[in-house]
């Protein structure tokens, strides 16, 4: 119990450290948005808190099915913390600043091709952006894109690696997936590949639809311009990691799904071969 509730404070620390980030890169942050940032950091520190210090299941899937979350938290730190760089750089250059946006810069110009995700991104800003914050959109992009797609082959390989889930034993379903319940809607292993399905294919689209959404709304709303640093960042960490958040999501139900079936299989299969039906 107490490692537990050990574990849960060292979580919600550092979602505090994620969501402050920015503002503790950032120079001139105003005083309103650093206690609105306190504030969400609070919140989410205490959801984090409450819901690995209990013991039944609440809103985070694969909570006992490490390093799914580990993974996840680690993508979307680096993302933040290498985007705050970026920006901070443009107000504040060091060496370190320079080399990433260097860095940054590249990969957004090898990515940058026709009708792919970060071209999309850039062509949601509306007319009239200056050159400089464009190709920091760009930069932003790019990494970020980048970051998650390395998330993405990283977890596969730690998956197939260490042969998740079953290095933990028995998966539980209703701890680690706690919206989905078995019980009802048919075939298990169904829902769960369909389910898969879904979460592969809408992750796929997701960085394609989100600029072309905003496009759209700009022409309705106000324009989204990115010009405010922790709007950027923030924008463009979710465009990245909410994608590959799913991709993981539709890959971990799949291998799920494959387990049961596999399961299945071995229970119905005939342990004496003469009773094997000619």
């Amino acid at each position: 119990m107490f490692s537990q509730l050990t574990g849960a404070l060292v979580r919600a620390l550092l979602i505090v450290v994620l969501i402050a980030t920015p503002s503790l890169m950032l120079p001139g942050v105003p005083s309103d948005t650093t206690q609105i940032v306190a504030l969400v950091a609070l919140f989410a520190a205490a959801l984090t808190f409450f819901e690995y210090a209990s013991t039944y299941p609440g809103l985070v899937e694969f909570r006992d099915a490490p390093p799914f979350n580990r993974l996840r938290f680690l993508s979307l730190f680096v993302t933040v913390l290498i985007l705050s760089t970026i920006v901070r750089g443009e107000v504040m250059p060091t060496t370190l600043t320079t080399f990433i946006e260097a860095l940054g810069s590249r990969l957004g110009e090898v990515i940058d091709v026709p009708y792919s995700p970060v071209r999309l991104v850039v062509l949601m800003l509306p007319e009239g952006m200056s050159l400089k914050h464009l190709m920091l959109v760009r930069t932003t992009a790019g990494i970020a894109y980048v970051i998650s797609l390395l998330t993405l082959v990283f977890f596969v390989v730690a998956m197939r690696a260490i042969g998740w889930p079953n290095r933990m034993g028995s998966f539980n379903v209703w701890i680690n997936l706690p919206t989905f319940d078995p019980t009802t809607g048919g075939d298990v292993v169904d829902r769960l590949q369909r389910d898969a399905r879904f979460n592969i294919a809408l992750g796929f689209l997701l960085p394609f639809l989100i600029p072309a959404s905003v496009k759209l709304a700009s022409l309705a709303f106000s324009p989204v311009t990115l010009e405010s640093p922790q709007t950027l960042i923030w924008t463009m960490t979710a465009w990245a990691f909410l994608p590959a958040s799913l991709f993981m999501r539709g890959i971990a139900m799949g291998r799920i799904a494959g387990m049961i079936a596999e399961k299945r299989k071995r229970s119905n299969a005939p342990t004496n071969p003469d009773l094997v039906p000619a």
